[in-house]
């Protein structure tokens, strides 16, 4: 165990992530009440916004991950070391909080695991699972009672990130069947928040961030299908303050975190974004059918693009209602395409040039000759 401060970590996870703190902090005010929290992660992508916003409101925090990371914190910290994955959990032994928030997982056991140490000795768990928990995604406007997942295999708690690998389909129905270990073990003490994209500075997925570089270098620019599809991310700034406040809260039941606050189009999206570059960006609108016939997938190569049609004519369109009135609130849109592409400006020079999402310039060009000739 250690305490951390300003100043203790060896690698702060971001400049832009300190100086946004910092700057926002002035107008944050004190929870009503101090709690005691205890963040399972806290140095992923969500987690550091959430250890500096818990300090904000004047929380004691403590973090348990693997100690991989050390990163400076605003105010002290409490880090526990462990493995989850390996059943180490003795620092959380005989150990009481106010609150549990639940980043990481994915897997059932680490669910199950935490339970059988924690029952009784946290007052309330809050668990981060995710929309993909949904058994469909057809019905537009669908809301927190729709049905979520089944598991179909053999035994959920055998299951590890290697046979989730080897078959990402699990990816949902283990998340389900977490949300469903969380209830077995705090059946009248936890809140589950169901986030949708997460995006902003940090994230090393680059689902999002493929649009603010690529309309950042201007020019022709391949788009997916007509714009009228609709889009839902939220902020991982935005994502971390609604977690907190439910911690404080301690309200039970599911909770759709997804922005924003009003409907967003694909082609509300890129204008956005090309609006914050400043640069010339001409967008080519190529139909689905196109895109599927060049090979083109949606999500993977047009990042956070589905079309909205069939089974999945409700994705990105999921009721967050009940979140906002909960409290859930959203920065505007340019905070977030301008924080994003300051940290993927501020990586090395190679991890800028290996974008991990969307398609290459290569290709791109390739696709658009071929689309001036389908069209």
């Amino acid at each position: 165990m250690k305490l951390s401060g300003l100043g203790l970590g060896a690698v702060a996870l971001s400049s832009l992530g300190s100086r946004v703190m910092a700057k926002e902090q002035g107008a944050i005010a004190k929870a009503d009440r101090p709690l005691s929290i205890l963040i399972l992660g806290g140095t992923g992508f969500t987690g550091p916004f959430q250890v500096r916003y818990a300090l904000a409101r004047g929380h004691r925090v403590t973090i348990f991950n693997r100690g991989n990371r050390s990163l400076d914190w605003p105010g002290p910290v409490e880090e526990l070391v462990g493995d989850r994955n390996e059943g180490n959990l003795d620092a959380l032994k005989d150990r009481q909080w106010d609150v549990c928030i639940d980043n990481p997982t994915t897997l059932p056991f680490w669910v199950r695991d935490a339970g059988q140490v924690l029952q009784g000795n946290v007052g309330h768990y809050v668990f981060t699972s995710t929309l993909s928990v949904y058994a469909s995604n057809a019905l537009p406007g669908a809301d927190e009672t729709a049905a979520i997942l089944p598991y179909t295999g053999e035994d959920a708690m055998a299951e590890t990130m290697e046979t989730l690998r080897a078959n990402m389909g699990l990816y949902g129905p283990l998340k389900a069947e977490s949300e469903r270990e969380v209830a077995r073990w705090f059946p009248d003490q936890h809140t589950i928040i169901r986030p949708t994209l997460i995006v902003g500075p940090g994230d090393q997925t680059d689902r999002f961030t493929y649009w603010p570089q690529r309309l950042a270098r201007g020019g022709q620019v391949l788009a997916p299908g007509d714009g009228s599809d609709p889009v839902q991310i939220i902020d991982a700034r935005d994502l971390a303050e609604f977690t907190i406040r439910m911690a404080e809260a301690q309200a039970g039941g599911a909770f759709n975190a997804a922005g924003p606050d009003y409907t967003l189009s694909f082609d509300a999206m890129l204008h956005g974004i090309r609006a914050v570059t400043g640069v010339a960006a001409e967008l080519n609108w190529a139909p689905a059918e196109f895109l599927a016939e060049q090979g083109i997938n949606p999500w993977s190569d047009m990042p956070v693009w589905i079309p909205s049609q069939g089974e999945y004519a409700g994705f990105s369109t999921w009721s967050n209602a009940k979140a906002i009135a909960a409290g859930m609130t959203f920065r505007p849109f340019a905070d977030t395409v301008a924080a994003t592409l300051e940290w993927f400006r501020a990586q090395p020079r190679e991890r800028q040039a290996e974008i991990r999402a969307g398609i290459s310039a290569e290709r791109e060009a390739e696709a658009l000759a071929a689309l001036r000739a389908w069209s």
